[in-house]
């Protein structure tokens, strides 16, 4: 048997480095059965394509997952997990666990706060934070990039439309950091505990600047998602808000984070492609569509099947739980040439499945591409001959939903 045949895409090592494990398994079973995990896996673009406009057969309500996969029966017995959650407010399925008709209602919502009118006018602001955090290290000709840009830029994005003190970047990584955790169904029973208090915490924060904009409007994202109003639809209750936001937080952050910093480590290891952009800033949009094609900050989405259905000539059987792997699909040979090599004028790049497809495409995308236009823009304009330091032992910690560089020492000459 083949040695990649028996491992688990679970494995520490396998999240760690996995597009190996992809190409071996995809050539062989595009569509298996993860014994380690319990969970069916898909590989394919085709075939996750297709999967995710199967409404009928594979459902988003995947809920179960944010409390360590426990049953109603086990959750309600649980006294020390009910009691942190009576504290706050309870989880609802909203955009990302639910189906429709609920998911339609919130998506009409949801869209009237992230509109690309809207997105487009955060565009200047976007650019002065980037440009100031790059001064804070232009003149040191290095940085930590990670920890200079790559956390700070999305996360003050996010926290000026929610309301939140930029200062405090660390609470809010801290905050979606937990929101991550709960959906990789890898949690211990420690940090089960740990993550509900925390997004408690943030349920509090934000509570606060949310009845503050029902009082007052702000021209922010919050205040359009909290007063939406579209076709007569009621307006989002403090549950369904709370649940909204948590998720734009991961979209908004995490996601992006990984995206700025593997494009980075990409311009950083093809400086003929870094030349690129810079001798033509009208590629840039288009290299930051294949950084999301090569990066995939979100590795993949679960579903779980409504019944018995079949997909890539496997049966899937009624409420198994499937990974379908964002990650894999975009290094997939039958969708892109010479799939691992990063081209800033590849054709197809915008094909990739980086923020999903079809109804659940993720609603952020436009302000996670914007953000990644504009720092592109800003690096071609002010930073020459980018390289990762000599002797950097870069590090993706394991992470079944997102992979991401914890760190990225780069040297680079001031322009």
């Amino acid at each position: 048997m083949n040695e990649a045949v028996s491992k688990s895409l679970f494995q520490p090592d396998i999240l760690v480095d996995p597009f190996e494990f992809y190409e071996e398994k995809r050539a062989k079973t595009p569509v298996f059965f993860d014994e380690a995990s319990g969970t069916y896996v898909v590989l394919d673009y085709d075939l996750i394509s297709e999967a995710v406009g199967r409404l009928d057969d594979f459902s988003n309500n995947f809920n179960a997952l944010l409390s360590g996969g426990k049953s109603e029966e086990e959750l309600e017995n649980d006294e020390e997990l009910q009691a942190i959650q009576a504290k706050g407010w309870p989880q609802v399925n909203t955009l990302l666990t639910a189906d429709q008709p609920v998911h339609t209602r919130f998506r009409k919502l949801v869209n009237l706060a992230f509109s690309m009118p809207k997105v487009n006018k955060l565009e200047d602001s976007m650019r002065e934070m980037s440009n100031e955090l790059i001064d804070n290290f232009i003149d040191k000709d290095e940085c930590e990039f990670v920890e200079e840009y790559a956390i700070p830029m999305p996360v003050r994005t996010i926290a000026v439309q929610l309301g939140l003190d930029v200062a405090d970047a660390h609470t809010i990584k801290r905050w979606t950091n937990a929101f991550v955790d709960r959906l990789s169904g890898m949690m211990t029973r420690e940090r089960q505990l740990e993550t509900e208090r925390e997004v408690v915490e943030y349920q509090h924060a934000l509570k606060a600047n949310m009845d503050e904009r029902r009082k007052e409007a702000k021209n922010d994202i919050l205040s359009d998602l909290v007063n939406a109003q579209v076709d007569g639809e009621r307006p989002l209750d403090d549950a369904e808000s709370l649940s909204i936001v948590q998720q734009l937080m991961v979209a908004g952050n995490e996601t992006t984070t990984a995206a700025l910093a593997e494009g980075m480590r990409l311009f950083a290891t093809n400086p003929d492609q870094y030349k690129k952009i810079q001798d033509d800033p009208s590629l840039i949009p288009n290299a930051v569509e294949e950084v999301l094609r090569m990066s995939s900050g979100s590795s993949g989405i679960w579903r779980v099947m409504h019944r018995d259905a079949e997909l890539g000539g496997v049966m899937l059987p009624k409420g198994a739980m499937v990974m379908m792997r964002y990650h894999a699909a975009n290094r997939d040979p039958k969708q892109f040439e010479n799939p691992n090599e990063f081209q800033v004028d590849r054709k197809n790049a915008r094909t990739h499945l980086a923020f999903g497809r079809g109804i659940h495409m993720c609603v952020g995308n436009m302000l996670s591409r914007k953000e990644m236009t504009v720092s592109f823009q800003q690096f071609a304009k002010r930073m020459d001959n980018i390289r990762i330091k000599e002797g950097a032992e870069l590090n993706y910690p394991p992470n079944m939903m997102l992979r991401g560089l914890a760190n990225l020492p780069i040297l680079f000459d001031k322009k």
